[in-house]
């Protein structure tokens, strides 16, 4: 078993960084792939980054691409996501979630998830 905590999020002016944080519990927290998921009100859950249990794999949503950049130590079990240039379309609760495979991940089949952290983004 596995348990996610998010933190971080917040509100932030447009053009501001911001940057999340997901504890996980347990031993084997190097074991999984992890990812970062949104969903903004009134849509569905997206993908946004993902990393490799080892952190040597990333990949982003085109969305996010060239602004967040996904990362985690595996010392602290933790994954991070860096959040800069933030716009208003970025507000939406932020998702970490763990998965045993990397494309499963991605395409959101994992088998733990966070409850959530709020980011907020004025204009």
């Amino acid at each position: 078993q596995v348990q996610l905590v998010e933190s971080g999020g917040g509100l932030v002016q447009a053009g501001g960084s911001l940057r999340l944080s997901c504890a996980a519990s347990g031993r084997t927290f190097s074991r999984y792939a992890m990812g970062w998921f949104r969903q903004a009100p009134g849509k569905d859950r997206e993908f946004e980054a993902t990393i490799s249990g080892a952190g040597g794999i990333t990949y982003y949503s085109d969305s996010v691409k060239g602004r967040f950049t996904i990362s985690r130590d595996n010392a602290k079990n933790t994954v991070y996501l860096q959040m800069n240039s933030l716009n208003p379309e970025d507000t939406a609760v932020y998702y970490c979630a763990a998965g045993t495979v990397l494309s499963k991940v991605v395409a959101g089949n994992c088998d733990y998830w966070g409850q959530g952290t709020q980011v907020t983004v004025s204009s």
